[in-house]
């Protein structure tokens, strides 16, 4: 059923994933080969050079900080990424994604057709299969010698250490039936469905942190693990990430100490949870001048004798335990007061803020690991959820591009309608809308024309707005054009700018005329509601553009 296919057209580790191709693991390239280091920033021939590089990025990165994941280059050797479905592959096992029945129809596309009707007819006797786990079968017409099926888990926002460590025992479970049965290499596909809503990225380091943790252990037992992506976007994550836990040189250990998420799982990669850790002190060493108990022969009654034991046991115990044995350090009802103590004397030093009647802006500021799991959370929610009513009023939306070929998001404030408007779908819907413009340099156009009117939000929702949408946005952020702006905006931006975060706000740009904005971003770009043109002519004295309403035609418009 399969044929060999040369080595030119998998090298790379962008494949064809058609479907009868045999590739063998000396056709696909290593992590560690000079051809995988193609990729990088200022590279205009890459198809990802557009998403930002973890390892060309500035770092503030502290050499003299230890890594979490140093440079290992037999570890690396035995890694490889590779553009196509895993069965294509020879090797002694791939793994297929499977549901708890292990049926056809929720597996892995295109890995039941390939293998042929008795991969079916053996998974239906293996009498199904737990979340988190793996079974192993036959792999028949495939090249591969098995097939590792496991089941990934739903994801929720509510219970996302739940399924990070989940999906994190699919994949340690998968190697560990492959050294069970005495094989070395393996290929991957990434263990998540569209079905169950996990987010790719935070997939990705789950994957990648749980391998290297169990390479670091087993290494000698295992001689490839491959990991296979069929999409643009996956195979752009794991270009990103693999330096991150693979690196490959003193470069990239130094910069990936800087650019790991603060949570990197304990030796296994599996999340930590603080509250569910007993810490246990170990028992503190005997002095040699700890007093014995004096073994004087007392005369006592017998019905005293038992109270007499019960004291001297109870002196020594005292004596070898110390008083912290077997608790917690720190009730987390406790700590999680005290954070919220934290909180509200913070909260009370922008007083002014409120005054000025601003808005609530208190609130520490989030660490990098904390905003990347809350934009994870939101987006994960954003996506599993049906938004079309937010979108159908025309707040937000794509348009074009700028004069230099950014993406452009336009906002319409005047559809702003604070008091029909459900504002945590609204956030959902603009974390879900901005999420593939942030990736890369974009530019946003406020049309503010008319908003006046419009009662708008706080500040303190702004900051959290922001927040969630995280330091990708604000990195990537090359400009907000207002266009129209009145005192009362200005105002508002100062005191973001004062208040909230200078670096995005110093990047506003007003705009008092269309013929303005059409400077940085082209008319032809953007779809503008009919009223902008009506309120370009009257704050410029008739001066402006306008609509033919019977041809939608945009012309000039100069007063005689």
């Amino acid at each position: 059923m399969y044929r060999s296919v040369a080595t030119s057209a998998t090298r790379g580790g962008m494949a064809s994933d058609s479907g009868d191709v045999v590739v063998t693991l000396d056709q696909v390239p290593r992590w560690s080969d000079a051809d995988q280091r193609y990729y990088g920033a200022g590279d205009s021939s890459s198809p990802f050079s557009y998403f930002s590089d973890p390892l060309t990025s500035p770092s503030g990165a502290d050499s003299g900080v230890t890594s979490r994941f140093p440079v290992d280059h037999e570890i690396n050797s035995k890694i490889y990424l590779w553009r196509g479905n895993p069965w294509n592959l020879e090797v002694d096992a791939v793994v297929n994604s499977t549901n708890e029945s292990l049926d056809e129809a929720h597996s892995s596309p295109g890995l039941h057709a390939a293998a042929g009707p008795g991969l079916a007819e053996e998974c239906a006797s293996l009498g199904g299969c737990r979340t988190g786990m793996a079974k192993i079968t036959n792999a028949y017409d495939l090249p591969a010698r098995k097939v590792i099926h496991t089941v990934g888990p739903k994801y929720a926002v509510k219970y996302h250490t739940a399924a990070e460590n989940a999906l994190s025992h699919c994949y340690r479970s998968c190697l560990e039936l492959l050294i069970e049965n005495g094989l070395q290499s393996i290929a991957t596909g990434c263990i998540y469905t569209e079905a169950k809503n996990y987010p790719r990225e935070p997939a990705a380091h789950v994957a990648i942190r749980t391998v290297r943790r169990f390479l670091e252990k087993q290494k000698d037992k295992i001689t490839a693990v491959v990991f296979c992506t069929t999409t643009s976007s996956d195979t752009e994550i794991y270009k990103r990430l693999l330096p991150l836990y693979f690196p490959r040189d003193k470069h990239e250990e130094e910069i990936a100490v800087s650019k790991l998420p603060a949570d990197v799982g304990d030796e296994n990669g599996e999340t930590i949870i603080d509250e569910r850790k007993i810490r246990i002190k170990p028992l503190p060493a005997v002095s040699a001048s700890t007093p014995k108990p004096s073994t004087t022969s007392l005369d006592l009654p017998v019905s005293d004798v038992g109270l007499t034991l019960r004291r001297k046991n109870s002196f020594s115990l005292e004596s070898y335990l110390d008083p912290a044995f077997m608790s917690l350090i720190k009730d987390p009802d406790q700590r999680r007061k005290e954070q919220q103590e934290k909180a509200v004397q913070t909260q009370s030093g922008f007083n002014c803020a409120k005054l000025l009647g601003f808005g609530d802006l208190g609130g520490p500021p989030l660490s990098a690991a904390e905003e990347y799991s809350l934009h994870s959370r939101y987006l994960a929610k954003a996506n599993s959820l049906n938004l079309s009513d937010i979108a159908e009023m025309k707040i937000i939306y794509r348009g074009g591009v700028d004069s230099e070929g950014r993406p452009v998001m336009v906002v319409i404030g005047a559809h702003f309608l604070l008091r029909c408007l459900d504002l945590e779908r609204f956030v959902l819907y603009v974390i879900k809308e901005f999420e593939p413009l942030i990736q890369k340099p974009y530019s946003i156009v406020y049309i503010h024309s008319a908003a006046s009117l419009q009662v708008q939000p706080d500040l303190g929702w702004m900051k959290r707005l922001q927040q969630i949408l995280g330091r990708k946005h604000k990195r990537n952020l090359h400009a907000i054009y207002v266009l129209h702006p009145t005192l009362g905006l200005r105002t508002a931006v100062f005191a973001l700018q004062l208040f909230v975060d200078g670096e995005v706000w110093k990047k506003v740009v007003y705009v008092d005329r269309l013929l303005q904005l059409f400077r940085y971003v082209p008319r032809e770009q953007l779809t503008i509601p009919d009223f902008v043109f009506q309120h370009d002519l009257e704050v410029n004295g008739g001066k402006g553009f306008i609509v033919d309403p019977r041809t939608k035609y945009i012309y000039q418009r100069t007063p005689a």
